[in-house]
């Protein structure tokens, strides 16, 4: 059997400090301006206390790690193309000055798809799991190869 792009177990990581403008130009792109990630005197009289990052900056974080297993993966004549994120998880607030860490995992090979599908893990600087997810990548054949 030939050898898949990619196998169970490989990983890519990536740390970030998510800064205040990390926050406001991801607002700014994407017309997300709830006041829970850029009105700090809202978020002062919430249980959270402060601004907290968008979900959706996480899953950015998360996409990262996905374009390093494919920059790692075997030299093949397909293409990976994202077919989504499945059961994603915002366990816990992401804070402005927060340092995250997401761990992309390949956990399981679909050869009569032509996919790998991949645990992701991202935590906090206290070690704390704040957000979870599944991604699937399919590997294209390409046209000309």
């Amino acid at each position: 059997m030939p050898e898949f792009h990619v196998a169970v177990g490989d990983t890519a990581t990536f740390t970030k400090t998510v800064s205040e403008s990390d926050v406001y130009l991801f607002s700014g792109i994407t017309g997300d301006l709830a006041p829970n990630h850029v009105d700090a005197d809202y978020m002062a009289k919430t249980s959270y206390g402060r601004r907290i990052a968008h979900g959706a900056l996480l899953v950015g974080f998360m996409s990262n790690t996905s374009t390093q297993i494919v920059a790692q993966s075997r030299e093949a004549a397909e293409t990976a193309v994202s077919l989504g994120y499945d059961r994603i998880r915002f366990l816990k607030p992401v804070f402005i000055g927060d340092t995250v860490t997401v761990r992309y995992e390949v956990a399981e090979i679909q050869t009569d798809k032509n996919r790998s599908i991949s645990d992701i893990q991202v935590t906090n600087q206290d070690g704390d799991l704040v957000a979870v997810a599944k991604h699937i990548l399919k590997w294209v054949p390409n046209e000309n190869a």
